[in-house]
């Protein structure tokens, strides 16, 4: 196995770990498997702590198909809390307004998720990676910043009911969708579009292009497996 020729490896991270914090660990087992030989380790594609599900990384000289393998399509398995609300649109934080939610129905819920399909407008949540400024809106955020981030045009190409609880007033959706899509505020634009509120309990990403769920390792299946097999450690020379 050449690394540094470059590798493509997908994997499913589990919750609560960071995707820099899967790539920095991947890129060090794989250095300490090369006895300490530097290598580029990137994602193509970021997912959020909370969720988990299928993260792509390249090594070596696959870094370069990075750009191209972030522009395909990703799909989501997502479950929603009805009827309530955070300021980051999932559970990093707590809910801080509640909202009716006795006028919701089944028929409504599954006509408003089809009003989403197809082009869209959406403004990402102030808790996320994008710049103001030259700074991350996230870290404005949490200081209490006010934070504007402007609509970007996204597409939804598919969106469905795969269960629902009505009694708890949670459902779960599965969404096929562009890059940049924010499946948190998805989660949020479709409790207002309930006339009440919504906020995400669960992600799982479950495709990136032609990638899926079904190929991937754990991180504990990956060391595993990197500890069975020969790896070089220096470049095939071009020719």
């Amino acid at each position: 196995m050449n690394f540094l020729d470059g590798q493509i490896l997908t994997f499913d991270k589990a919750y609560g770990i960071t995707s820099f914090g899967l790539v920095a660990k991947v890129r060090w087992l794989i250095t300490q498997k090369m006895r300490g030989r530097k290598i580029k380790v990137g994602h193509a594609g970021t997912l959020d702590p909370l969720a988990t599900g299928v993260m792509v990384i390249c090594t070596g000289r696959a870094t370069k198909d990075i750009e191209r393998l972030q522009t395909g399509v990703k799909e989501y398995e997502a479950t929603l809390q009805l009827g309530a609300t955070t300021p980051s649109f999932d559970l990093e934080h707590e809910v801080d307004a509640t909202y009716p939610t006795a006028h919701i129905t089944l028929e409504e819920i599954e006509r408003v998720l089809q009003t989403f399909v197809g082009e869209i407008m959406q403004v990402p949540p102030a808790f996320s990676a994008c710049k103001v400024q030259g700074k991350r809106a996230y870290d404005l955020a949490r200081k209490g910043e006010d934070v504007e981030l402007r609509a970007k045009p996204l597409r939804i190409d598919e969106i469905s009911l795969i269960a629902h609880d009505l009694e708890k007033m949670q459902i779960t959706i599965r969404v096929v969708c562009s890059k940049g899509t924010y499946i948190r505020t998805l989660a949020r634009d479709i409790g207002e579009a309930l006339q009440s509120g919504a906020h995400l309990t669960a992600l799982r990403r479950t495709r990136v292009g032609e990638y899926t769920i079904q190929d991937c390792l754990t991180l504990e299946q990956f060391e595993f497996w990197l500890q069975q097999i020969e790896v070089e450690t220096e470049p095939t020379p071009r020719t």
